[in-house]
């Protein structure tokens, strides 16, 4: 294994690590806030309305089928085809062995998935407890109750928590930035007029550049989120992710050769097109789209490419 991604296997062992210490010891602080056992607190969660799961109202945003297709599809765009995955797979020694590993992977979503929804109701729960007013953005709503009713250690926990998450997403997102401008833009791996030391000093100003890029974007997302970050995270990715899947699909499923020239207009056309169905369909349609406009986006993507394909 090389040392970069010795490098990504451990820190992400290590983020990953705090993280999920900081949910079971918020829960605990939540539970004894709350004069009960963590038992006690499983069960007060699975009595209340928030361990509800099959929403059958099809207008309703929350529609269980629409959030159980498009959350299947979101998966496999943002974790199967990211670079994450990717190099998690090539720390394997051999193609059985990655293979364990995404099977492995997929098993043990399941219960962290359940812990981290455990721990959102149980904060709505407890917010409830101390008579706390619910913020507008829901996800201010750990980090009031973590440092002004839980005491000093428990923030802490939040904090280490928060900075793992965050580290988790930010060196991923660094990573693939860096490598794709590095090796598909500016090809340094294969410029023979550079020397190692110059091709060092493009490397570092990259890397620069795209951090600097990531901290626009998180002030500007800062200044005009007005929901919950993973919502409108999700509504960014229903639209962003949308290309991918379709030229995803359609390669997977087609053996067309398309014009590569003119690949850019279908990749910006189809997000578009994506956003105008979804904003006229409440009033033309009476359908409430949900995260699955990345299902439609995808489609868009795949008859662009087939219209592009050479014949």
């Amino acid at each position: 294994m090389k040392a970069g991604l010795k490098t990504i296997v451990w820190t992400d062992t290590l983020q990953t690590t705090f993280m999920l210490a900081s949910v079971v010891i918020s829960m605990y602080y939540i539970a004894d806030g709350m004069n009960l056992s963590l038992g006690s607190l499983a069960n007060k969660i699975s009595e209340s309305d928030y361990s509800k799961v099959f929403d059958t109202d099809w207008h309703s945003p929350r529609f269980f089928i629409k959030h159980f297709v498009s959350g299947m599809f979101i998966t496999i765009v943002m974790t199967g085809l990211d670079q994450d995955m990717m190099q998690k797979n090539l720390s394997c020694r051999n193609i059985g062995e990655a293979q364990k590993n995404m099977k492995w992977m997929s098993i043990s979503l399941v219960p962290i998935n359940l812990l981290f929804l455990s721990l959102g109701a149980a904060l709505y729960i407890y917010a409830g407890y101390l008579d706390v007013e619910i913020p507008a953005k829901a996800d201010q709503l750990f980090p009031l109750l973590a440092i002004e009713h839980m005491g000093t250690i428990s923030s802490i926990v939040f904090i280490i928590g928060l900075i793992a998450a965050a580290y988790s997403s930010a060196d991923s997102a660094l990573t693939s930035l860096t490598t794709s401008m590095s090796i598909d833009i500016y090809n340094l791996e294969r410029r023979e007029d550079l020397d190692e030391k110059q091709k060092t000093r493009y490397r570092k100003n990259i890397h620069l550049l795209m951090s600097f890029i990531v901290f626009l974007v998180i002030i500007i997302f800062n200044e005009i989120n007005e929901d919950s970050v993973i919502n409108d995270l999700f509504k960014a990715a229903a639209y962003t992710y949308g290309p991918l899947l379709g030229m995803f699909a359609f390669g997977l499923f087609s053996k067309y050769k398309i014009k590569d020239k003119l690949l850019p207009i279908v990749v910006i056309l189809s997000p578009i097109i994506s956003y105008t169905i979804n904003y006229y369909s409440p009033s033309l349609l009476g359908y409430n789209f949900g995260f699955e406009i990345l299902l439609v986006n995808g489609l868009l993507t795949m008859l662009g490419l087939w219209m592009l394909r050479e014949k």
